[in-house]
């Protein structure tokens, strides 16, 4: 049979008409269908040790097999160095020198600010993605109908229990000094990832953004046995990074703040064997944390998602265990600010590469907007400098430092070399991590370097928020009261 021949041009131009429309519907599905997922793993208190093999004793099997098909950026650092104020700052792209916002201990979102900020989850909302949440995320308590606005059906499990007993404590310690073994069904990491798990198995109508967020390896060291028999007490050493005399070249501001933990630290620190037995705990919850994210990153590959999710593993701040004479975050050194990262982007050429150029958890909201957003921007003004660019091309010029900020006019900023760290009173600290990985030679007083001071000082903010109300705000005051009277900026 011949095909019918159309001769009506007013017929023809509709037919036309219709078939360009269906054939945009597809391209439009077709487009639809290939916007990323986000998976963003988050864990606790988890430095470099592990993730990096700065200190090999700790063993990652899952972070190593990872980072073979991600970019890894070595020198990913925190807004600022405690779980609140990071993730104050990252999830509501508002940076702790505006809001703030610079330490644990007081409410979450209390400024006009951040109440007004659309954040994170909010905007993956707005622009057409289901968001989900399990673990630890926010940190602070934020209201209630709010965690409904950003996720689906809740955070999940919560708490950093379960606590060691009296008799795995610390002597004079808190319920978070301490070392104890406990079963799988205890650990709310273990039935958060259950969650996420599932979550994988589902069929999502939109694209997602899922985040898991580990309590661990944050203190008390507490894990399943199997963690803690992966190390032998007696073959731990202690951190490469401890100096006894590590104060004698810093400010007398600097030295201050170590002498206020001074009791805490050697409590610890005067008994080797307990040293030893405390890097074991921390070590164990380490591999905990490491086992549970494997369990997603598999749930992962085996689902429908594997090649169309973007996959960031990384930690909310890091800490020192021993190092700079503390056992603790909280400070603007590399130990507690280094926020070890991994980003996989499906199809990527970089599998297995790192980069040492700066970023900060900040930078990860823009980054996300550039990669999901198509072209639809946050609806305030966000902080941070979106890396899509290096994801790309890891030597990509990059001439923007990562800031750390941890009060008012306490700021530490690092390049690719140099860590500068500058107090309310103007005294400075200066390390070159090309020759001193563990800041043990504070530069800031020889003159060769006062051109690289210069430079880096000229990133500080020349107007900072003053700190909320809340404990620490009153620590560190009383710390700058005992040295000098702080600068106004």
């Amino acid at each position: 049979m011949n095909a019918m021949k159309i001769s009506n041009p007013t017929f023809t131009g509709l037919l036309l008409s219709i078939t360009f429309l269906v054939g945009c519907t597809k391209v439009s599905a077709q487009k639809e269908t290939k916007r990323y997922n986000i998976l963003l793993i988050m864990a606790d208190d988890m430095n470099e040790y592990g993730f990096f093999n700065t200190n090999p004793a700790v063993k990652t099997p899952n972070l190593d097999k990872f980072r073979q098909t991600a970019l890894s950026f070595r020198n990913t650092y925190c807004p600022a160095p405690a779980c609140s104020p990071s993730r104050t700052a990252f999830l509501s792209g508002v940076a702790p020198y505006r809001s703030g916002k610079y330490f644990n201990g007081n409410v979450a979102w209390p400024e006009p600010l951040l109440v007004a900020q659309e954040n994170l989850p909010e905007y993956f909302q707005r622009i057409g993605y289901n968001t989900y949440a399990k673990g630890k995320i926010f940190h602070a308590n934020i209201p209630e109908e709010r965690v409904a606005r950003n996720f689906e059906g809740g955070i999940g499990k919560g708490g950093f229990g379960p606590f060691p007993d009296s008799l795995h404590r610390i002597a004079g310690g808190s319920r978070f000094r301490g070392m104890q073994a406990f079963p799988d069904e205890d650990f709310p990491d273990n039935q958060n990832a259950e969650a996420i798990i599932d979550l994988l198995k589902n069929n999502h109508d939109k694209p997602f953004f899922m985040m898991y967020g580990l309590w661990r390896p944050h203190s008390p060291y507490t894990a399943p046995q199997r963690f803690f028999d992966m190390y032998d007490v007696d073959t731990i050493e202690i951190p490469e990074g401890y100096l006894e005399n590590d104060k004698e070249d810093l400010p007398k501001i600097a030295q201050e703040y170590i002498n206020s933990e001074k009791e805490g630290f050697e409590l610890i620190a005067n008994d080797t064997h307990l040293w030893k037995k405390y890097l074991r705990g921390y070590y164990a919850c380490y591999s905990f944390a490491d086992w549970n994210i494997g369990r997603v990153l598999d749930a992962l590959e085996e689902s429908e998602y594997a090649d169309n999710t973007i996959v960031i593993v990384t930690s909310d701040n890091g800490f020192h265990m021993g190092e700079k004479n503390r056992f603790n975050k909280n400070s603007l050194w590399e130990l507690s600010a280094i926020t070890p990262m991994a980003v996989r982007v499906p199809g990527t050429a970089h599998a297995g590469m790192t980069t040492k150029k700066p970023v900060n958890l900040q930078d990860l909201f823009p980054t996300f907007v550039e990669y999901c957003g198509n072209g639809e921007q946050p609806l305030q003004p966000i902080d941070g400098q979106s890396f899509k660019a290096l994801l790309e091309d890891p030597t990509a010029a990059w001439e923007k430092p990562s800031i750390t900020y941890f009060g008012k006019n306490w700021v530490s900023i690092r390049d690719e070399q140099y860590r500068y760290i500058l107090y309310p009173d103007e005294t400075e600290e200066l390390y070159d991590h090309h020759t001193d990985i563990w800041e043990l030679t504070n530069l800031a007083g020889n003159p060769t370097y006062n051109a690289v001071k210069k430079k880096l000082k000229t990133f500080v903010p020349s107007e900072m928020a003053n700190p909320l109300p809340g404990r620490w705000t009153s620590r560190m005051k009383k710390i700058e009261d005992n040295v000098t009277k702080p600068i106004d900026k």
